[in-house]
């Protein structure tokens, strides 16, 4: 059985630790050098400290953030929950995006403290439980995933940047019903589209095709997905897979992918049988994942603040956030 986030951090062996990324006005984040005599010293972390008992996850949040650094944190939100295994010790970093809070960081126990741009992270040396919360970073809130496009290719890039004009900068590409040559008339203007909105996109298809293709990264499914026993791109491409029970998605984080999409969390219209996950269910799985999570199926962006205090990256949508054509 799987724990959920909160029986997990009741274990003794575990080391319950909130987690502060502090997002000022500009967009950097601070971040904290761990000082000398302490475990992982001279590696570069977000900010935070142990929970203590008694204390809600947030409340610790508010006291370390107090104590390390000088700031109030007035709110925050969930970004992703860690739990990682060192040789010396077992840690869960309960993770939180605070962009609401007040006062002047400086470095209250003498560390060394840094305003760091999001593209400033990989020259930073971060311990490894902290890996994927930087991706989390990297990452937006929301996936699009294409509709599979018939042959009215002005009509579906039409769409396409009308998603990207509303925000979304991650995008799936679909091409099931295409040959390979209608493939490619497609998606070279794709490509460009992602250039001019600075927007990633990803083929679902085999690792080759996003060589091929100069795509960002490959979305494998979950057939694809269990036939691998390693990572099957480099750390250039991102590399998503689509996962639908805990097997798939211990899988998926055992070759290392970047992020996964769990569905369907809701009833489907194109998976009317398929019983849905429901979000209750969404959190006990994703609970101790190491990765970033979309919830997929029935997703549409009242669900995303649900789906946050899941553990959940965000939503992934195909119908609910494709533009129809009049």
């Amino acid at each position: 059985m799987t724990m959920s986030k909160s029986m997990r951090s009741t274990e003794p062996n575990i080391i319950h630790v909130a987690v502060a990324i502090v997002v000022n006005s500009a967009g950097k984040i601070l971040i904290a050098r761990r000082p000398k005599g302490v475990h992982l010293e001279g590696l570069w972390e977000f900010p935070g400290g142990k929970v203590k008992s008694g204390e809600s996850a947030f409340e610790a949040l508010q006291r370390e953030m107090k104590e390390e650094v000088g700031l109030h944190i007035k709110s925050a939100r969930r970004l992703i929950n860690i739990i990682h295994e060192y040789p010396e010790k077992t840690v869960q970093l309960d993770t939180w995006l605070c962009k609401d809070w007040a006062g002047e960081a400086t470095g209250a126990e003498g560390q060394k403290i840094y305003w760091c741009a999001l593209n400033e992270l990989a020259d930073f040396e971060f311990p490894a439980a902290d890996h994927p919360i930087i991706t989390a970073l990297k990452l937006p809130s929301s996936y699009q995933i294409s509709p599979d496009p018939s042959r009215d290719y002005a009509n579906f890039l039409s769409s396409l940047e009308t998603c990207f004009e509303q925000g979304n900068r991650l995008f799936q590409l679909r091409t099931k019903s295409l040959a390979a040559n209608e493939a490619q008339r497609l998606i070279e203007p794709i490509k460009q589209l992602c250039s001019k909105y600075n927007a990633k996109w990803l083929i679902n298809g085999e690792p080759d095709d996003a060589r091929r293709h100069c795509a960002d990264g490959v979305h494998l499914n979950s057939k694809r997905l269990l036939t691998l026993s390693s990572r099957p791109l480099d750390s250039n491409f991102l590399v998503a897979a689509s996962c639908h029970n805990a097997e798939e998605l211990a899988h998926a984080e055992r070759i290392n992918v970047d992020f996964a999409v769990l569905s369907p969390v809701k009833k489907t219209r194109s998976h009317p049988e398929v019983k849905p996950i429901g979000l209750d269910n969404f959190e006990e799985l994703i609970a101790g994942i190491n990765m970033p999570i979309y919830a997929l199926g029935g997703m549409s962006s009242h669900d995303l603040e649900s789906v946050w205090k899941s553990g959940g990256q965000g939503i992934a949508m195909i119908r609910s956030g494709w533009p129809v054509s009049e």
